[in-house]
């Protein structure tokens, strides 16, 4: 638990930290698709990588609403440095921390809060993304130990990963409530396993993602998250939603900054003798997007205080993280509007967010899963009001 003091002067230093330090490299980190090697250690020496980890295993033990206000800093710059933490603070952490057993959090919570072991959460599969439970990696029981082969795709961080938290299939069968997958917890340099190339996305530079490739890879039965077959769609499960409530703090962050962008932009630049800023038209455009952001400022802060008082809030952070990855899609387009040709260019920031921001509709569940999640939610809650 930190206090309201302690929080004010580390956002601080993050929010001096990101304007003085991260802005100024973006350029780079963009033309060499690579955060710097330093970088990643002034991230250790922050304790950014042990934001949600507890205190007990060497994090910084932050809540929701606390975690959510480093993130929204952080995010003013490109979001390839927030990439970085992004598992570890996740999935990565928070499906051993719930439902590891005693050894696997002694073991792995201190390594990754410290950084000194990044993870990558293994679940998509050239056949299998939004249907995720249709995976086919499979790990088959041999003694106590269970060989693992499979295909993994598009795995966050994979090239720098020293942990993978791997789900397989440990039944043939596609079982209800999807009681086939199990989690594993695979260091990256067993046997068997390896890494394929960088692969080349349309933003995001310097946030490597990579297909994993498990030919045969042993790992004793300790290594099953939990101990118990089964259970890694539930552990998952369990994760995504403060998962979901960080993604969308981060399409604030990123939104705070191209507004600021455009704004500045608007202000500066001069047709027919004033400022664009000045013309009601690019006036409406900026208005609409405050309005968005303030929303999902909104938005943000009301579910995490939800998921800290202990409240079950699916509905509310899938609605946070559909809202606000379409939030900074909107945002950004206005940027480059405004910007006109100058948008257009490969040396302007709102062209590579414009690109960046794009991911944010597509992981931690599409819109569309979202928006399936929703519904469901909707209905489900409706019909324990009629007694259904």
């Amino acid at each position: 638990m930190i206090d309201s003091a302690s929080l004010e002067q580390f956002l601080d230093s993050v929010r001096r930290y990101v304007r003085e330090r991260l802005v100024p490299l973006e350029a780079q980190v963009a033309e060499e698709d690579r955060v710097p090697e330093r970088v990643i250690q002034e991230f250790r020496d922050m304790g950014l990588f042990g934001l949600s980890t507890p205190e007990a295993y060497g994090g910084l033990g932050l809540r929701c609403q606390e975690e959510i206000e480093i993130l929204m800093e952080l995010s003013w710059a490109s979001a390839a440095f927030r990439t970085l933490i992004g598992i570890n603070i996740g999935l990565g952490s928070q499906g051993i921390l719930i439902d590891g057993t005693d050894a696997q959090k002694r073991d792995w919570l201190p390594r990754i809060a410290s950084g000194e072991t990044i993870t990558g959460f293994c679940l998509t599969e050239p056949d299998s993304g939004s249907d995720s439970a249709a995976l086919r990696t499979r790990a088959v029981k041999d003694g106590d130990e269970y060989v693992i082969t499979g295909n993994k795709r598009y795995i966050t961080n994979a090239p720098l990963a020293g942990l993978f938290i791997v789900m397989a299939r440990t039944n043939p069968d596609r079982l209800p409530k999807n009681a086939h997958v199990t989690a594993f917890l695979v260091p990256a340099d067993a046997p068997g396993v390896t890494i394929g190339p960088h692969d080349r996305k349309m933003g995001h530079a310097g946030a490597w993602s990579a297909d994993v490739h498990f030919d045969g890879v042993r790992v004793p039965g300790s290594a099953i998250i939990g101990g118990v077959e089964g259970r890694g769609f539930a552990t998952a499960m369990k994760c995504l939603d403060r998962g979901r409530i960080n993604i969308a703090s981060v399409c604030v962050g990123q939104a705070r900054r191209i507004l600021h962008e455009a704004t500045r932009y608007a202000v500066e630049r001069h047709q027919f003798d004033q400022p664009i800023a000045e013309f009601q038209l690019i006036q409406a455009m900026l208005a609409d997007s405050q309005a968005d952001l303030y929303a999902a400022e909104c938005m943000v802060r009301d579910v995490a205080r939800r998921y800290d008082s202990g409240e079950r809030v699916s509905l509310e952070a899938s609605c946070a993280k559909m809202f606000a990855s379409e939030m900074v899609g909107r945002i950004a387009d206005r940027a480059v509007q405004i910007h006109g040709g100058a948008g257009y260019m490969r040396d302007s920031a709102v062209e590579r967010f414009y690109r960046d921001v794009r991911l944010f509709r597509i992981y931690e569940g599409t819109t569309q899963i979202q928006q399936l999640i929703i519904g469901r939610e909707l209905a489900k809650r409706m019909g324990a009001e009629l007694g259904r």
